[in-house]
Parts: structure tokens; sequence; C-alpha cells
């Protein structure tokens, strides 16, 4: 069996995800024939019948569905060796961190001095923009290690838990129930909540929004000042992480405790084949400077 070509994965991976050779062929920005022909000589190769296609309609067969999931894993892992060689030969004494846009500073602060100190750590290097956030930075090649607040898509990533920390009601000011000392979720039961751009997976979705089985129907943000943005404008409710709340104080919001609500857990995470002593070293730095930060699960000051 002939050796099969990255570009032809990436060719099946983009007409598998649109069922549709004309989308995916723009998508490509080359012509559909000769995209056509590629899907074609890849079925070939691989003796199997990747795609069902109808005058009207493409299908993805099993062992297209099943190429559609082990492709992006092995474009993915491509992508990132490549990334992460140049990454070596440019900035060998950089160790980059991935967070999320707005998701607060603080903690990664206290991290960083501590790490200043060490004279065999690296230059840190804060990344705060990745399509698909700091995970899939991390899968990416583009970033050595993260922090992030679970849940999130955790493939080919192993994690470090440093702290648990409740989360509270988001409200606009003057919402019916802002001057509420604590709440319950049915209290907000059937109020807007924003949707995350790009999130597919309904397990995170449900915790973003009221509770298992529901899904966020407010706007669409893709950090968190957006999400304080649509939230202090009327236009929904939310549940966020007690620390970023206190770092997000503004006189058009109120935070307020949910008695019911489950907990948010922040931890290091980094890909599962690294073997960086500087990313270990990074990691347990975070660990004990977590345990000394201070968290506060009663009122906001």
């Amino acid at each position: 069996m002939d050796d099969v070509e990255v570009r032809e994965l990436r060719y099946f991976i983009a007409v598998a995800e649109e069922l549709n050779f004309t989308r995916a062929a723009a998508r490509l920005g080359m012509a559909q024939p000769p995209l056509s022909t590629a899907i074609g000589k890849l079925e070939r190769k691989l003796g199997v019948t990747l795609l069902e296609r109808t005058s009207r309609h493409v299908h993805l067969t099993s062992a297209g569905q099943e190429l559609l999931e082990q492709g992006r894993i092995a474009v993915e892992a491509v992508g990132a060796a490549l990334e992460r060689t140049r990454r070596t030969g440019t900035q060998a004494d950089r160790l980059t961190v991935a967070i999320k846009a707005g998701a607060g500073t603080e903690l990664l602060s206290k991290i960083t001095r501590r790490c200043a100190d060490d004279p065999f750590m690296p230059q840190v290097h804060v990344q705060f923009v990745h399509d698909g956030g700091p995970a899939a930075a991390l899968r990416a090649g583009t970033a050595d290690v993260a922090l992030l607040h679970t849940p999130f898509d955790d493939r080919g990533l192993d994690t470090e838990l440093l702290f648990v920390e409740p989360r509270v009601a988001v409200l606009p000011a003057g919402h019916r129930l802002a001057r509420r000392r604590s709440l319950r979720r049915a209290d907000l039961a059937g109020e807007p909540m924003p949707r995350w751009a790009k999130q597919t997976d309904t397990a995170t979705a449900a915790y973003w929004a009221n509770g298992p089985g529901e899904t966020p129907d407010g706007p669409e943000i893709s950090d968190m000042n957006q999400l304080l943005d649509v939230v202090a404008l009327g236009q929904a409710v939310a549940y966020i992480p007690l620390s970023i709340a206190r770092q997000h104080g503004r006189a058009e919001l109120v935070f307020v405790p949910v008695a019911d609500l489950s907990p948010s857990k922040v931890v290091a995470a980094w890909p599962d084949s690294t073997r960086s002593r500087t990313v270990a070293s990074f990691v347990h730095t975070a660990v004990e400077v977590a345990a000394d930060h201070p968290r506060q699960a009663a009122a906001l000051a």
C-alpha cells in the first residue's frame, strides 16, 4: 500500500467536515475536480470506501468516520512536531505558557515571579490568543504549558490540579436577583446564558449553562471579557469562577454565590508526550504557589 500523505489527510478532513465537495474545495483554496480525484486516490490506497456520494448528499462510511477521528490526531501531531521543532531552534531560551484572555493573571503573575528567581528557568512568555484556546495551543505545539479552568478538551494532555474554587453567578446590576445574598440554580432557570464560540462538547456546554442536559442560548462569546460585557448589557447572566469575579469588579455587575453550583478546578496542563525538565519545574512551582494562593469562598469584597 502506498504511503498516505498529510496533504491527502487534510483534503479528506475538509470534505468529511463539510460533507460537501464544493464547500471543502473553497475552504482549501482549490478547484473541486482535483479534490474529488485526490479523495478517490486516497480510497484506492486504503482499499476502503470513505464517503458515500449521491447527487445531493455526501455521507461518511464507518471507515470514513474512523479516518476522520484518527486523521485529525495525525495531522495535528505532525503540525505540532513541526511547530515545536521551529520553536526549539528559535526560542530555546523561552517557556511559553497559554492562558485564556480575561481569565485572570493573578496566579500566573505569582508563578512567573517565583520562576524569575530560579536561574535555571528560561524566560516565561505568556500566550493569550490561539484559535481553540489554551488546550488547543498545547496540541498545536505553540505553547509548552497552560493554566486552565476545567472542563476543557484534555485529549493528548497531562494535568496537575492546582486548586478548587467555587463559582458564582454574575448578573447585571439592575437584575431582579442582584440584591440576593445567595442563589440556587433554579432561581436562574430560563435566563439566557452566553455561548462559547466553537464549543461542541455537550458536557462543557452544560457546565457553562444552568446544569446537565442544558445548552446556553445567549449571545456567542469567545473570551471572558466578552462574557462580562454581554452580562453588563443585560443580554445574559453567567456563572464564573470566584477568582475571576474578584479580578473583574465593575459597577454594572453583581456577583452572587450559588449554593448548588459545581466548583471550578484550576489545573496546569502540558502535552502528554513532553519530557521537558523545564515544564516539570514550572508545574512544580505552580503547585507550590497555588498552595499559598489566597482563595475566598465567602462574600466578595
